[in-house]
Protein backbone atom coordinates (compact mmCIF):
# COMPACT_ATOMS: atom_id res chain seq x y z
CA UNK A 1 0.00 0.00 0.00
CA UNK A 2 1.28 3.61 -1.03
CA UNK A 3 1.24 5.92 2.23
CA UNK A 4 3.61 8.42 0.67
CA UNK A 5 1.15 11.55 -1.25
CA UNK A 6 4.60 12.65 -2.59
CA UNK A 7 5.55 8.84 -3.98
CA UNK A 8 2.57 9.84 -6.96
CA UNK A 9 2.97 11.17 -9.92
CA UNK A 10 1.63 14.87 -10.23
CA UNK A 11 -1.13 13.34 -12.72
CA UNK A 12 -2.29 10.60 -10.32
CA UNK A 13 -2.32 13.34 -7.42
CA UNK A 14 -4.75 15.50 -9.83
CA UNK A 15 -6.65 12.90 -10.48
CA UNK A 16 -7.39 11.62 -7.16
CA UNK A 17 -7.83 15.36 -5.59
CA UNK A 18 -10.28 16.02 -8.25
CA UNK A 19 -12.11 12.88 -7.62
CA UNK A 20 -12.04 13.63 -3.28
CA UNK A 21 -13.51 17.09 -4.76
CA UNK A 22 -16.43 16.19 -6.83
CA UNK A 23 -16.98 13.54 -3.57
CA UNK A 24 -16.99 16.42 -1.23
CA UNK A 25 -19.16 18.07 -3.61
CA UNK A 26 -21.80 15.68 -3.64
CA UNK A 27 -21.85 14.80 -0.33
CA UNK A 28 -22.18 18.49 0.50
CA UNK A 29 -25.31 18.46 -2.02
CA UNK A 30 -26.93 15.69 -0.70
CA UNK A 31 -26.98 16.87 3.02
CA UNK A 32 -28.38 20.04 1.65
CA UNK A 33 -31.50 18.33 -0.15
CA UNK A 34 -31.83 16.01 2.79
CA UNK A 35 -32.06 19.04 5.24
CA UNK A 36 -34.47 20.49 2.69
CA UNK A 37 -36.46 18.14 2.47
CA UNK A 38 -36.33 17.78 6.72
CA UNK A 39 -37.82 21.17 6.69
CA UNK A 40 -40.50 20.43 4.11
CA UNK A 41 -41.91 18.00 6.12
CA UNK A 42 -41.67 19.70 9.19
CA UNK A 43 -38.79 17.95 11.04
CA UNK A 44 -36.91 21.45 10.82
CA UNK A 45 -38.88 25.19 10.98
CA UNK A 46 -39.21 26.24 7.35
CA UNK A 47 -37.97 29.68 7.28
CA UNK A 48 -37.58 29.47 3.50
CA UNK A 49 -34.83 27.16 3.75
CA UNK A 50 -35.55 24.45 1.24
CA UNK A 51 -35.50 26.55 -1.54
CA UNK A 52 -31.77 28.58 -0.62
CA UNK A 53 -30.43 24.45 0.54
CA UNK A 54 -31.58 23.29 -3.36
CA UNK A 55 -29.64 26.23 -4.77
CA UNK A 56 -26.87 25.49 -2.58
CA UNK A 57 -26.94 22.02 -3.85
CA UNK A 58 -27.50 23.07 -7.43
CA UNK A 59 -24.35 25.43 -6.99
CA UNK A 60 -21.92 23.10 -5.31
CA UNK A 61 -22.58 20.57 -8.12
CA UNK A 62 -22.14 22.91 -11.07
CA UNK A 63 -19.21 24.24 -9.68
CA UNK A 64 -18.12 20.94 -8.99
CA UNK A 65 -18.38 19.42 -12.31
CA UNK A 66 -15.44 18.86 -14.45
CA UNK A 67 -16.00 21.43 -17.00
CA UNK A 68 -14.48 24.10 -15.06
CA UNK A 69 -10.50 23.93 -15.90
CA UNK A 70 -8.09 22.99 -13.24
CA UNK A 71 -6.34 26.27 -11.86
CA UNK A 72 -2.81 25.77 -10.74
CA UNK A 73 -0.26 22.59 -10.27
CA UNK A 74 -0.80 19.32 -8.13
Amino acid sequence: MLTDWTALSEDLQLTLSRAALQRAAETIAGQAEILAGEMECGGLADRGGPEALRLLAAVVRVTGQDTMPAAGHA
